[in-house]
């Protein structure tokens, strides 16, 4: 696992600038600082300003508002530790609050507010969440990859009997998913059920209107190219959802026939490539709202399903991507943003598009009976060869919550 770390452990971040601070501090005239010495560790000043306390603890200034202090008090009436929920009725501080006294004291930021409650915030904590640390905080560590740096990472696939029995081996398997976007669990029984009872090892199934578990031929059954012996090209799945679907499970039970390797895409690497290239072009990605549309009418489906969103999302703090939603296919009328905008995300797409489609970021993976793929469906893309012969394919969509909640019980990143 060093050598993964060592490799490309590295966020999305675009190289666009990043928003300073609206104002320098200006002296008041009942400004107070205190200079203290917090665990016999490095020295920490404070200065109490109009409506914000500034703490300087470690590198970089930090600032916090009062009643963000307050609603943050972790005291036995405000917060209860049992449930890790809020009591403090926050529609209930007064916004214009601010402590009658302050002091450090044994690595705690002491604040006596009107009317004698005191609130007690670790030092290290107010470091650990405070904007300043957080705007240049990694939410979710990647290595990001093309399809030479996959293969020579030698990730090892899950051993199914391992899996649903070792917590190692199922801790192993999140960290590779996280790391990667993708992970396989070998050896699982080609059938439904043990494809089932592997996906709910790791998560909960989110049913849709594709049903819970899904099998599926070539059989047209439904008012989509994925029913059919067509090659698809890279895609994301329900971009035609609010919230797209977190994870693609696919196990293919039988195949008599040829063709049909599946292709997987990391959708970050080719976002990173482009906006080390064309940084405004990310930016348009990133901010232009796109329609994406689903009609099915057959005699036992109808459905007619928008989501609304950019290609790229980004976290506005820190502008680490964590979606990417690209489906040529499915793709609705672009009438959200005006003409001279739409020329713009035409070639910001085609950069985009480009970057996905150069064949040195293409890995291509033979799906045979046994072969379970887990796919990040809000990161990595997915498509197909196009094959012949009978191919039976079963999978499901998986809730993303509830496999990010399992990385973080086994103390991972997530």
């Amino acid at each position: 696992m060093a050598g993964m770390f060592g490799t490309l452990n590295r966020n999305l971040r675009p190289t666009l600038k990043r928003v300073q601070l609206l104002s320098v501090l200006r002296n008041t005239p009942w400004s107070h600082e205190v200079q203290i010495r917090a665990c016999a560790a490095a020295a920490a000043t404070f200065q109490l300003r109009e409506g914000y306390l500034v703490l300087n603890y470690g590198v970089t200034p930090m600032y916090f508002n009062y009643v963000w202090l307050r609603d943050h008090c972790h005291s036995a009436s405000s917060y209860n530790a049992a449930t890790n929920q809020r009591n403090v009725d926050t529609g209930s501080i007064d916004l214009s609050i601010r402590p009658d006294k302050a002091a450090v004291e044994d690595g705690h930021l002491v604040l006596t507010w009107p009317g004698g409650h005191v609130s007690k915030h670790s030092l290290s904590w107010l470091a650990k969440n405070s904007y300043e640390r957080t705007k240049d905080c990694t939410i979710q560590p990647r290595i990001l990859w093309n399809s030479d740096i996959y293969k020579k990472a030698n990730i090892q696939s899950a051993k199914w009997d391992t899996f649903m029995s070792c917590d190692d081996e199922l801790k192993k398997f999140l960290q590779n998913y996280l790391l990667y976007g993708i992970a396989f669990v070998d050896n699982v029984p080609a059938t439904v059920e043990a494809t089932e009872a592997v996906t709910q090892r790791v998560s909960v199934i989110r049913e849709t209107t594709y049903g819970r578990m899904w099998s599926f031929t070539s059989d047209f059954s439904r008012g989509d190219t994925a029913y059919s012996q067509l090659a698809l090209d890279r895609h994301t799945d329900t971009s035609y959802f609010q919230e797209p679907c977190g994870i693609q499970v696919f196990h293919c039970l039988k195949h008599e026939g040829t063709g049909g390797r599946t292709l997987l895409v990391d959708g970050f690497y080719a976002a990173e490539k482009l906006c080390q290239q064309s940084p405004k072009s990310f930016e348009l990605l990133a901010h232009v709202p796109i329609k994406h549309e689903y009609i099915e009418n057959t005699d036992n489906h109808k459905n007619h399903m928008i989501g609304i969103g950019p290609v790229l999302n980004v976290y506005p703090w820190n502008k680490e991507i964590y979606l990417i939603r690209y489906n040529n296919y499915d793709r609705s009328v672009i009438n959200t943003v005006p003409h001279d905008t739409v020329q713009r995300w035409y070639v910001a797409h085609r950069e985009l598009t480009t970057e996905l489609r150069r064949p040195e970021n293409e890995l291509w993976v033979n799906l045979t009976p046994g072969k379970v793929i887990f796919i990040d469906n809000w990161r990595v893309l997915h498509g197909r060869e196009s094959f012949t012969g009978l191919r039976q394919l079963c999978g499901c969509y998986l809730t993303r919550e509830d496999i990010l909640s399992t990385a973080r019980c086994f103390g991972l990143q997530a």
